[in-house]
């Protein structure tokens, strides 16, 4: 209902399925998780065009807050014009929430209201009132406000009628920027006779009405920057006439008396000007520079505070200096005196250091002598230490060498081994030949058997003599690896005595460089790993190998 009510008064179309959308049933229940204020600024004021009416607009949102807030004690003044002294505080209002009216605006207001009723302001009483209300709070609420205006508090002697047309002519001049009214009698342009009207003046239009109910409007003249006026002298029988000139058209009026006609001829100018200066109603031009120059005495004042908390600051530490340095003095004082102390037992020491220096040089001549011997001694260690080391240093090169020879014999018997190696791998593929040989004549006819028992017979003799080569093949490798076991174990010997040398001469301060062996050369790499044998070697037994061999064929 709110949302429909806002939406009617605003002249926005109103949207239930966005409302429905946004106010759907969840499983917590029909509750926004993000609440109306959301809503309201998205499908609402955001689509707010300016072309309602505001004071329906305000009557509706009093409507909503009137009864829960207005105060319920009786008050000198209506309904009606509680609602407007309320739109009154939201046009005089600061600019921040919860909405305050500061004292200067109250005053201000006051002053209006006042010269409203044709009674005298009472500065000394507001001043005790402005006092009072410093000490308390920063300024009033709206409802505060009305409760002031309600009580009579500063319309004393004053009727509620009366009290009411100050608060509706307030209310015209700084809600409905009405500028001034009132009756005047204007000319016809068709019957060009004269009827009497009621005029409002607006910061862009003069609007005229049967009478001052303003129910039944007549018509408007509209008001911009080309618009001019002017008196014009008496005719017709017609005294206190003025003409308005617009671009289309004339207004011929006639005022009751000249004051009137000075005061409506003198605004109507007045609003004219403004509006080719582009400026805004002299109402809110006036609140707008009451604002900038509270605002300017704000800074003004935060300035000040600024200013003599740095004054303050400045104080606090010249103080602090002035005692730091009357520490300094009385410090420095008694630095002096005990100085001067210090100074009279020091004459003393003196006396008695110097004849203790003496003694202690004497001391130390001698200390001098025996250190001298104790350094002649090390000098005769740190040579001892340098023949020792040159004497390690040949053991080493002796070690080295033995090291360099084991090496070579390993090498030696890698070789031989790998000879072996390659060899025991050709008889293996021989045999394995003559095998599939044996095979192939198995499956020949009968007349040929004989004949290939023959020499199956024959070749079963080479491969008896094959076999016991290949036995005697597998001996010589077995003794080539327990050579090969031997040459290790000599290797290891050699290295362990090089790493006990290289211990040694690290601990005596590294002063000889270890001479290390080189890279080892290629070795021969067989189906079971290193050889164990030369290249030579190898070559060797092949040579013996196929000796043997055309030796048994």
């Amino acid at each position: 209902v709110l949302s429909h009510n806002l939406c009617t008064v605003l002249n926005v179309p109103h949207d239930p399925v966005a409302l429905e959308e946004h106010f759907r049933d969840d499983d917590e229940g029909p509750v926004s998780n993000q609440g109306y204020m959301p809503y309201l600024n998205k499908f609402i004021l955001e689509k707010v065009q300016g072309n309602f009416d505001k004071v329906e607009f305000n009557r509706m949102c009093w409507t909503l807050c009137a009864k829960k807030n207005l105060s319920k004690s009786p008050l000198l003044i209506s309904d009606e014009d509680a609602f407007k002294v309320w739109v009154i505080f939201n046009f005089l209002s600061e600019d921040k929430y919860p909405l305050i009216i500061v004292p200067e605006e109250i005053e201000y207001l006051l002053k209006k209201l006042t010269e409203a009723m044709g009674a005298g302001w009472q500065q000394e009483q507001f001043d005790h009132y402005k006092i009072a209300l410093n000490t308390s709070r920063e300024g009033l609420s709206a409802w505060d406000l009305i409760d002031l205006i309600g009580s009579g508090q500063f319309s004393k002697g004053m009727d509620r009628q009366t009290v009411s047309m100050a608060i509706n002519e307030v209310f015209n001049e700084l809600i409905l920027d009405v500028l001034k009214q009132g009756y005047m009698l204007k000319k016809g342009h068709k019957r060009k006779n004269w009827t009497e009207r009621w005029f409002v003046l607006k910061p862009n239009i003069i609007s005229y009405y049967v009478s001052e109910d303003l129910k039944d409007k007549k018509g408007d003249i509209i008001l911009d920057g080309n618009c001019c006026v002017e008196a014009l002298p008496d005719k017709d029988g017609k005294k206190c006439l003025f003409l308005i000139k617009c671009l289309d058209k004339s207004f011929e009026i006639s005022a009751s008396d000249k004051k009137k006609k000075q005061e409506w001829i003198q605004a109507i100018q007045t609003t004219v000007n403004l509006l080719k200066a582009g400026s805004p109603p002299p109402h809110k031009e006036a609140r707008q520079k009451r604002k900038e120059l509270r605002q300017k005495l704000l800074a003004e004042q935060e300035e000040l505070e600024r200013q003599m908390k740095e004054l303050q600051m400045a104080n606090e530490n010249k103080q602090r200096e002035l005692e730091t340095v009357r520490k300094q003095l009385e410090a420095a004082a008694a630095r002096a005196a005990e100085e001067e102390k210090k100074r009279l037992q020091t004459q003393v020491e003196l006396q008695d250091r110097f004849s203790l220096e003496l003694e202690r040089e004497k001391m130390v001549r001698q200390k001098m002598e025996e250190q001298v011997a104790q350094k002649s001694s090390e000098l005769e260690q740190y040579l001892q230490r340098v023949r020792e080391l040159e004497e390690m240093y040949k053991q080493l090169q002796e070690a080295l060498e033995d090291e360099k020879q084991a090496r070579q014999d390993e090498e030696t018997v890698r070789k031989l081994q790998a000879r072996l190696l390659e060899e025991e791998s050709a008889k293996r593929a021989e045999l394995e030949k003559w095998h599939l040989e044996q095979q192939q004549t198995i499956q020949m006819t009968e007349a040929e058997k004989q004949e290939l028992e023959n020499q199956r017979m024959i070749k079963e003799q080479a491969l008896q003599v094959a076999m016991q080569q290949l036995e005697q093949l597998e001996l010589e490798r077995k003794e080539a690896l327990e050579q090969y076991e031997e040459v290790k174990k000599k290797l290891e010997m050699a290295a362990n005595n090089t790493k006990s040398w290289k211990d040694k001469v690290a601990h005596h301060e590294g002063l000889i460089r270890l001479i290390e062996p080189g890279s080892k050369n290629p070795h021969l790499i067989t189906n079971w790993g290193p050889a164990a044998f030369t290249e030579a070697e190898l070559e060797q037994r092949e040579k013996n190998w196929k000796g043997k061999k055309a030796t048994s064929e």
